[in-house]
């Protein structure tokens, strides 16, 4: 089956639409494209797809309330417009969908809910009541909480993110722009990327910026495709415009197709939910053994420490040239870490106490982030 049937017969979907495809350019929300959406997802949800909709919007709609003209730099000034504008953006999903007698629940995550195992497992928890409740979750990101540090930055991630979570058969992102091309689709000769089955079919793309009410663009959309396509699930790309035809598994958009071998959980979860809170520099024998040959990392191999983390926290591994080529869970405090450095456990073991005859990092919790050989 291929990926766009695939959607078609989904039994559960991830649906993710962008700020550009639900307002004004006041930044108002446009009621009829919101309720031309809905007519869509409603068709579906009634017919028996359970759809998880993830919808950025708030920021942009809390720009008109706000007397704002375009989307403010300043980070406390989005949380603000995003605090009043997810009030309007949620009432108008509520009132909407019930025109079809289909409920709403609103459910807001940020991405430290995504980094830390326990939210990670109540946010899956939640997602996958309200499913069974017949209700439609309308995802976004917590603006009004989220930090310039850690935060998605826009909502394409997030619905890759959701779509693991929610264990869903397929994705669709609806953007403004109804697929992804070889070029700038403004300019003539731009093709048609129809179909992407690996990065090769993605070689010499020209990827757009961002719009002007939105944060995403088509760098992040195909990031986000590739980190569904990793967990097994099959996306389209296009226009909302298009969305009826999308969910039928028309030949529209651009259909990213999964292939090979899908992480599990944890290491997915590892690679694309969480950031590193440190650093951990190893030398080159160590970078070996851990990415080619897949082994744990031990004190010995580590020649410098950076960061402010935690036992349990995840952290980014450096090769000698400063790249990150992997990210584990660690097994020790930052402060603990410093005293370990370039020593065997077995001596460790006998000068520390034999809580210290282990590894910094078990191989189970390491998930390699660069392809190999690239720190030779």
């Amino acid at each position: 089956m291929t990926g766009r049937e695939r959607i078609r017969e989904a039994a559960r979907l991830v649906v993710k639409v962008g700020s550009s495809s639900l307002t004004t350019s006041r930044g108002t929300i446009d009621v009829d494209r919101v309720d031309a959406l809905v007519d869509v997802l409603a068709a579906r949800r009634t017919a028996g797809t359970q759809i998880v909709l993830v919808s950025s919007g708030a920021i942009a709609a809390g720009l008109g309330p706000l007397g704002l003209r375009d989307r403010p730099k300043d980070l406390a000034t989005q949380q603000a417009a995003a605090s009043v504008g997810q009030g309007v953006l949620v009432a108008r999903y509520t009132s909407s969908f019930a025109r079809y007698g289909l409920r709403v629940g609103q459910v807001l995550l940020t991405a430290d809910d995504m980094m830390r195992r326990s939210h990670h497992r109540n946010a899956q928890r939640t997602l996958a009541r309200l499913l069974e409740l017949g209700i439609v979750p309308v995802v976004n990101e917590n603006d009004t909480v989220a930090t310039d540090e850690i935060r998605f930055g826009d909502n394409d991630r997030l619905a890759a993110l959701v779509a693991h979570l929610t264990h869903a058969d397929g994705m669709v992102l609806l953007s403004d722009v109804d697929a992804l091309y070889d070029g700038d689709p403004r300019k003539d000769g731009a093709q048609r990327i129809a179909e992407v089955r690996g990065p090769e079919d993605l070689e010499g793309v020209e990827l757009g910026s961002s719009g002007r009410v939105g944060t995403g663009g088509m760098i992040t959309k195909v990031e986000a495709a590739r980190i569904a396509t990793g967990a097994g699930v099959p996306v389209v790309l296009t226009a909302a415009a298009h969305a009826a035809q999308a969910l039928a598994g028309a030949d529209i958009g651009t259909c990213f197709h999964p292939g090979g071998r899908h992480p599990g959980t944890r290491l997915l979860w590892l690679a694309h939910a969480t950031t590193g809170r440190g650093r951990l520099h190893l030398d080159t024998g160590a970078v070996e053994a851990v990415v080619d040959r897949r082994k744990s990392l031990l004190p010995a191999g580590v020649v410098k420490v950076e960061g402010d983390f935690a036992a349990g926290d995840p952290v980014d591994l450096c090769a000698p040239s400063g790249a990150v080529v992997a990210r584990g869970l660690v097994n020790y405090d930052a402060g603990e870490v410093p005293d370990l450095l370039g020593r065997s456990t077995r001596e460790l073991a006998s000068t520390l106490g034999p809580e210290y005859e282990r590894e910094l990092i078990h191989r189970d919790d390491i998930v390699i982030l660069e392809p190999v050989h690239h720190h030779k």
